[in-house]
């Protein structure tokens, strides 16, 4: 007999707490394994079930939360569990959402999470295809980027990255002073403040972030890419980034990204300290979180915030997320080098894409407007 199912695809939820708490015995296991054939089915065929392309796990996870809230409505409206879901269901779950007060990139997320799961049932289950009866509109969203860094704020978190962690040399301190320096260092890396070394005192001062943030810079990196990224992906020699197709997101080819010579030479360094950390060992991961994880959207935009904090830039009533460097790198690629060049550095798959970069920068509609008087 085969052994039961997990409870997650790492680090996907199979079943989530409000559901089980609805599910006799039976009924949760029977709905584990509908989900975990579903979520596995995403993962490895999902984007392009011909060329076996699976969706990313990020994105996978995401809506696989979204799908679990359509099967309790489900629940609700049949009054007891089912895993037999129709069209009509599907409309009608649009049709409540469209009813609730909330915004519609939630609610366009919702769908897609919806149609995501019957795209599946259809490869799978044999049921007929379901288009959607009604749409969200996406007036009240711009077309343009979101906030993005300025120049000088490009300069400013750069050169925070330099500062970021960053501790005295072990012989410029002494006294009570280089006391708290080695119970910071003991607390940082999860060991004795007795057993702090000298080589402690020189990891501290990591080329980690600083490579990090540099490289999402210049190559518009974005959350996914970042936590995809592979050692294998760095050519020092050539000063590029080069992503293969397997790895890249949204694209169905290899991308060569251009790096400038300041970033090459960061990357290059923490290379050398990355072959002496011991948690590497056994990753080819280019960078990992201090709990060895790779770095996700969360831990990104905590890091994006804390680097604002050092560069004094603040970060009220703005949409301060990784995807501030990427949109920031595009408008500036755009202004400086066109469209085309914008979308290679982007790795973009259509001009289309591209073209919400197509705009004057604010620094450039604050020099017209000195100019107009």
């Amino acid at each position: 007999m085969a052994s039961p199912s997990p409870d997650s695809i790492e680090p996907i939820k199979l079943v989530t707490e409000p559901s089980e708490q609805q599910l006799n015995q039976r009924q949760y296991l029977d709905y584990r394994s509908e989900r975990e054939r579903c979520l596995e089915w995403l993962l490895t065929f999902g984007k392009d079930p011909e060329k076996a392309d699976g969706y990313a796990k990020s994105t996978v996870k995401n809506r696989a939360a979204r799908m679990d809230q359509f099967y309790r409505w489900v629940w609700e409206q049949e009054d007891g569990y089912t895993s037999n879901l129709t069209h009509e269901h599907a409309d009608g779950y649009l049709r409540h959402l469209a009813r609730r007060e909330c915004s519609n990139a939630h609610k366009n997320a919702c769908r897609k999470a919806v149609m995501m799961l019957f795209k599946w049932r259809h490869h799978q289950r044999g049921a007929e295809p379901w288009t959607p009866e009604i749409t969200f509109s996406r007036e009240n969203q711009s077309t343009a980027p979101r906030d993005y860094l300025t120049r000088e704020e490009r300069s400013k978190i750069r050169d925070a990255s330099l500062e970021y962690g960053d501790v005295p040399k072990p012989d410029s301190v002494y006294g009570e002073e280089r006391d708290r320096w080695e119970a910071y260092l003991a607390q940082r890396f999860e060991k004795p403040k007795a057993e702090v070394t000298k080589a402690d005192w020189e990891r501290a001062n990591s080329w980690k972030i600083p490579s990090l943030v540099s490289t999402s810079l210049d190559a518009g990196l974005r959350p996914i890419e970042v936590e995809r990224a592979r050692t294998s992906w760095v050519d020092i020699d050539n000063e590029v980034l080069r992503i293969p197709r397997t790895e890249s997101s949204k694209v169905a080819e290899n991308w060569i990204v251009s790096l400038q010579n300041q970033t090459v030479e960061m990357l290059d360094r923490w290379l050398a300290q990355r072959a002496t950390i011991d948690k590497y060992d056994d990753t080819d991961a280019l960078w990992l979180t201090r709990q060895r994880n790779p770095y996700g959207s969360a831990a990104l935009r905590t890091l994006l915030h804390r680097l604002c904090d050092i560069a004094g830039i603040s970060v009220d009533n703005r949409q301060m997320s990784w995807y501030a460097i990427r949109h920031s790198t595009g408008t500036y690629m755009a202004r400086e080098e066109g469209l085309a060049a914008a979308q290679t550095q982007l790795r973009h798959k259509s001009p289309e894409s591209t073209m919400k970069y197509d705009q004057a920068p604010i620094e450039d509609r604050q020099n017209a407007l000195n100019r107009m008087g």
